[in-house]
């Protein structure tokens, strides 16, 4: 069970960071861009247990002085069956990705909070991974150890999520699909503000950047992050893996991230078909999504997630909406990720908005610059929602248009730091600042048929100067009396020319 790798050199973020995407350059050529996330966050993610594991029997070997003891799966934060660490796998040349994937299953079996993680990676094909290329990517990741005392969780996650990031570039479209831009995430978790003790989900949870960073802000105010209960769902098979890898190596062991689909088959429940509740929810949903469950929602939903109404067959983003509003403690706020149409859409979307509007729930809409998001140019907003608003911003819906506060790209624009600031302190102060956002009454989002359009209640450019009539229209009997007098000239130029009378 004992082995050694090349170096006990402590690793930085940088180094981590060029060392993993090496590995995704060893690969290119032979799998798609799209696919390197799930082999090599698999690999990177069982080298880390092997590590951390062997790091773990050497320190209690020289506490007990027994191997047997040392070795006791009690011991450990997690088990690794007999021939299945890393070195057990180095020892074979032909078939590795066969090896590898016996150690995965294997690995899985010995630990339920890990089932699944490796159920998509498959190495043993052999026409993607001859022999000699796997040798060479395992060669590549004995570089460095992955010991705990070689690389911190924090860097770990960090680079992690730098891995993320980078596949979600690559991958370009598909990069929305699990990956929501930090800056973005970070601006919903500024607003919300967890606190210690509370409970947080993501019912749409990707790659679990959402849950990441709330516990990334309280480390940022000095609060303890452990203090928050962390709890997702994600429909995607892999995705969902990465996330439970991401959320591990983290150190977050305690997490309750579920697989399937939120609008058909909720996972976090708290009685037969009764809906769980938290103190915080945010969520990046697939934007206008199609096939979302408008079959079973048109016959009412069987968790009763459709007080509003039915959303249309084409659109499931109120759906997400609706879930999540259900999923909110009476004390509860949540933060989402909407594409425009639903602040204006009408027919059953119209319905379902003003039923939120009406019962008071919505505090504020912050509209979003363009080509922020993977996969799409166009604008989105985060609709914040709040069960038991102020008594100061009851009956008021505060509208922020951001379309300008973004910085600009050649491929993806981004928020910078500045931005994410100003934008939450906008919904913080919940103040009027001209050119930039306004608290809206009831009363006037009423007279609009509840249309919550930002451009309607917010520009970004300033008015046009007012004008002058008497002086616009004393320049243009000028003009006029001008081109009268250029006219008169123009005949007498033809009259000496003999071509008029």
């Amino acid at each position: 069970m004992t082995g050694n790798d090349s170096t006990t050199k402590r690793l930085t973020l940088a180094e981590l960071e060029r060392h993993l995407w090496g590995a995704a350059d060893l690969l290119r050529g032979s799998i798609d861009s799209g696919d390197f996330k799930h082999y090599i966050f698999g690999l990177l993610f069982y080298k880390r247990l092997c590590d951390v594991w062997q790091e773990e029997y050497e320190e209690r070997l020289a506490e007990y002085e027994d191997a047997e003891l040392a070795a006791d799966p009690e011991e450990h934060r997690f088990h690794i069956p007999e021939e299945c660490f890393w070195q057990d796998v180095r020892k074979e040349s032909v078939d590795i990705g066969t090896v590898l994937n016996t150690s995965f299953r294997a690995i899985e079996d010995a630990n339920p909070r890990l089932k699944g993680v490796f159920q998509d990676v498959d190495f043993a094909n052999k026409e993607r991974f001859p022999d000699h290329l796997l040798d060479s990517l395992l060669q590549h990741f004995e570089t460095y150890r992955m010991r705990k005392a070689d690389v911190d969780s924090t860097v770990l996650g960090d680079a992690y999520e730098y891995l993320i990031a980078k596949f979600a570039d690559d991958a370009g479209k598909k990069g929305g699909e699990f990956y929501t831009p930090k800056q973005v995430v970070k601006l919903m978790v500024e607003i919300l503000r967890p606190e210690e003790g509370q409970t947080v989900y993501d019912p749409a949870c990707g790659s679990g950047g959402m849950l990441l960073e709330a516990t990334h802000y309280m480390e940022r105010g000095g609060l303890n992050p452990n203090s928050l209960t962390l709890y997702g769902q994600e429909k995607n098979l892999n995705t969902w893996a990465i996330c439970k890898m991401s959320l591990f190596l983290h150190d977050i062991d305690d997490a309750f991230v579920e697989r399937g689909d939120t609008l058909l088959d909720p996972k976090h429940l708290s009685g037969e078909k009764v809906i769980k509740r938290f103190d915080l929810v945010l969520a990046n949903p697939p934007f206008s999504l199609k096939s979302w469950g408008h079959k079973v929602w048109s016959k009412g939903d069987p968790y009763g997630r459709d007080a509003y109404g039915c959303p249309p067959k084409s659109y499931g983003d109120l759906a997400f909406v609706q879930h999540m509003v259900a999923s909110l403690k009476s004390s509860g706020r949540m933060a989402v990720v909407c594409p425009h149409g639903v602040l204006f859409r009408g027919g059953a979307e119209g319905k379902i908005r003003k039923g939120l509007l009406e019962d008071d729930l919505v505090e504020a809409v912050v509209g979003l610059g363009a080509n922020l998001f993977y996969g799409t140019g166009i604008p989105a907003a985060i609709l914040f929602i709040d069960r038991n608003k102020p008594a100061a911003r009851k009956g008021k819906v505060l509208i922020v248009n951001g379309d300008k506060d973004l910085v600009e790209d050649k491929n993806q624009n981004h928020l910078s730091d500045e931005n994410v600031a100003r934008l939450a302190e906008a919904v913080h102060r919940h103040e009027d600042e001209e050119l930039f956002c306004r608290v809206v009454g009831l009363d006037e989002i009423r007279d609009n048929d509840h249309n919550l359009n930002i451009t309607r209640y917010v520009q970004t450019d300033p008015p046009p100067p007012p004008i002058d009539v008497k002086a616009e229209v004393a320049k243009l009997q000028g003009l006029m009396a001008k081109n009268d007098e250029a006219d008169v000239r123009v005949v007498e130029f033809l009259r000496e020319l003999g071509y008029a009378e």
